[in-house]
């Protein structure tokens, strides 16, 4: 009999929290939040802001955003998937873009990290505004893992009795 997966972050998953974005700056001054967390998924929303509008004749969100959005959702859909933490770098992040996103709406990635190897993680996903069934973008990303030794500040989200476990 196989022992069950366990995952670093395993205390944190279901609802997210609001300090979840905050050992990210950018993410937090973005104003992302995390929706919701599973093991290898995160579930991240982009709140609408006028000053993120790329294109002000059709008010349609700033790329760079979008991608930064699924960039934080995957580091943390991968930081879901692992044992123990640790630092989590992106090697390359692909995103297609499918059709504009709709002007003046919150924004949501939802990825997942289907395969960690020893150094890499993969993930895959998705940026919709109405529905998961009509994105506007998927993404392919590759995560280097143990990036650098000082380790990872999702770590200050763990419980310490949780850290011994891992």
């Amino acid at each position: 009999m196989s022992t069950p997966q366990q995952y670093a972050l395993g205390s944190l998953f279901g609802p997210g929290r609001e300090d979840m974005t905050s050992h990210t700056p950018h993410a937090r001054h973005l104003g992302m939040r995390v929706v919701e967390t599973g093991p290898g998924l995160a579930l991240v929303m982009l709140p609408y802001r006028s000053e993120l509008i790329g294109d002000p004749v059709r008010k349609v969100v700033f790329g760079g955003a979008i991608t930064a959005l699924l960039d934080q959702a995957s580091g943390l859909a991968v930081a879901c998937a692992l044992d123990v933490l640790r630092a989590i770098a992106t090697v390359d992040l692909r995103v297609d873009y499918l059709r504009a996103a709709a002007p003046e709406r919150d924004l949501y990635a939802r990825v997942e990290c289907y395969k960690v190897t020893r150094a890499v993680a993969f993930v895959r996903g998705i940026a919709y505004e109405h529905a998961p069934d009509d994105p506007f973008a998927s993404c392919l990303g590759t995560f280097m893992l143990g990036a650098h030794p000082g380790g990872t500040a999702l770590g200050r989200l763990v419980p310490e009795r949780d850290k011994e476990r891992s």
